[in-house]
Order: structure tokens, then C-alpha cells, then sequence
């Protein structure tokens, strides 16, 4: 896998392209001298990590034949500082899953168990630094 970030201004403010040729704004905060014209690098963890956990759950539930109606995750991230350093890495990580349709809760938990223990490859990658978390709640 590989990622290309090219500067668009002289402050901060990159984009980033993948394989999907998609961009993604990246900026810092305007304390700092950035434009707030993209995300933090840090919140694009958070998303990395919900869109992951997010695709494997969406695809289980739909072989499962689960209707979704409509679909969101919220991550919170709760980060620490590292002693005599600026580091402020992600130390908790909560993921919270809300999904409206005719969804069965026993069959939601166990598509949330299977994507955080078996599939989640960003998961697999925070865990060891984070703990992380779940909950969920169907809304019918």
C-alpha cells in the first residue's frame, strides 16, 4: 500500500491520494498557522479506524440479509502525552455503533466481536497502544 501527500499551500494544508485516486485534505489547526481546511492527522486515524471496523460490519450484517436503514459510527478518542516528549498518541478509543433498520441485535454484536477480533486490520494495528472499546444501539 502507498499514499501520496503533496502540499497545496505554504502553510500545512496537504492533500492525500491513495489508489483510489480519491483526495483527502489534511491541514493543522489555524492556532498553529494551518487553514482548518481538512482534517488533523490524528482524527484520520479515528476514521481509518471506524471506516474499517465499519466495512466489515456493514458486509456481515448484509449476508446475513439485515436491513439497514441508515448507518453511523462515532469515534472518541481519549490520547495521553508521552513523558518528556510532544507525543500525545491515542491511549482509549471507543467505537459506537448506531444502526436504524430491522437489524437483530444478537446478530450486530457478533458482526462487531468478528470485526474487532478477526477482520479489522486498523484495529489490529491500535490495539497494542490503545485500548479499544465498543458499543452499539439499534434503532428500529
Amino acid at each position: 500500500m502507498k499514499v501520496e501527500l503533496t502540499r497545496v499551500d505554504d502553510a500545512f494544508h496537504l492533500t492525500g491520494k491513495g489508489t483510489s485516486e480519491v483526495l483527502t485534505h489534511i491541514d493543522a489547526s489555524e492556532n498553529i498557522g494551518g487553514h482548518n481546511a481538512g482534517s488533523r492527522p490524528m482524527e484520520l486515524l479515528l476514521m481509518g479506524l471506524g471506516g474499517c471496523a465499519s466495512i466489515d460490519v456493514i458486509l456481515i450484517l448484509q449476508k446475513q440479509k439485515q436491513v439497514i436503514e441508515d448507518y453511523k459510527v462515532i469515534v472518541e478518542g481519549e490520547r495521553e502525552q508521552i513523558e518528556g516528549t510532544q507525543m500525545t498518541p491515542f491511549k482509549k478509543i471507543n467505537i459506537h455503533f448506531e444502526i436504524k433498520g430491522q437489524v437483530e441485535e444478537k446478530r450486530l454484536e457478533r458482526a462487531i466481536k468478528l470485526s474487532m477480533e478477526k477482520y479489522c486490520s486498523a484495529t489490529a494495528q491500535l490495539r497494542p497502544s490503545a485500548e479499544i472499546t465498543h458499543s452499539f444501539e439499534v434503532i428500529n
